[in-house]
């Protein structure tokens, strides 16, 4: 291993989170902390990692792009017969998290996952570009293949089958994770970073204070 790596160090000093500063709600906050990664033009500030866990208890995690945000919960879109779509039939619940390491924060939540309606799915199928909507045909998700030239034939087929209308397909859509937790990290000179985590309890939400 490179000690090197060992050797790596960075001061946190761009920013603090403390509860008066913060927002009651811990949706208000997201978007808050959203709104300003955005206006900071960060690199892909809608990328998330989402944690799944399999029926063998083996954690697994990617990075998708959140495709929307309300009282309703966090959506992004999928092939429902990926890993994480069959792991997520298995066992509903995933995490989430955004890490934004130009403003060094990070979002976390956790909660209970559930498929979007086919209404709001094929509302956002039908706004992607033409290639992506032959691509949720082409390419069979988290399957083995041969090589890239399945994916460009298949790509090829779909566009011959459908034209300039492909249709959703049956295995394609959203997925909407309902937080039951959130936590927001900022980070703090000498490792005291600023935690601050969001608690359902009895429908309200609970904002306590975490060590570093």
């Amino acid at each position: 291993m490179d000690t090197r790596l060992a050797d790596l160090r960075k001061s946190y000093e761009r920013a603090e989170l403390d509860e008066e500063a913060s927002q009651a709600d811990p949706l208000r906050q997201f978007e808050l902390w959203l709104q300003q990664a955005l206006e900071a033009q960060l690199p892909e500030p809608n990328a998330m990692t989402v944690a799944t866990v399999g029926p063998d208890g083996r954690p697994s995690t990617r990075v998708v792009l959140i495709k929307g945000c309300d009282a309703r919960g966090i959506v992004w879109y999928t092939n429902y017969d990926s890993r994480k779509g069959r792991e997520l039939a298995q066992n509903p619940f995933a995490a989430l998290q955004f890490h934004w390491v130009e403003l060094e924060r990070v979002v976390r939540i956790e909660g209970r996952v559930e498929k979007t309606s086919a209404e709001e799915s094929d509302a956002y199928f039908n706004s992607r570009p033409l290639d992506s909507r032959l691509g949720a045909w082409a390419s069979p998700q988290s399957e083995v293949i041969s090589g890239r030239t399945v994916l460009v034939a298949n790509a090829a087929k779909a566009g011959v089958r459908f034209g300039l209308n492909p249709p959703r397909p049956p295995h394609w859509g959203g997925f909407r994770l309902v937080p039951d937790r959130w936590e927001f990290w900022q980070g703090r000179k000498s490792r005291l970073h600023d935690r601050l985590r969001y608690r359902l309890q009895d429908g309200l939400w609970v904002r306590e204070r975490l060590a570093p």
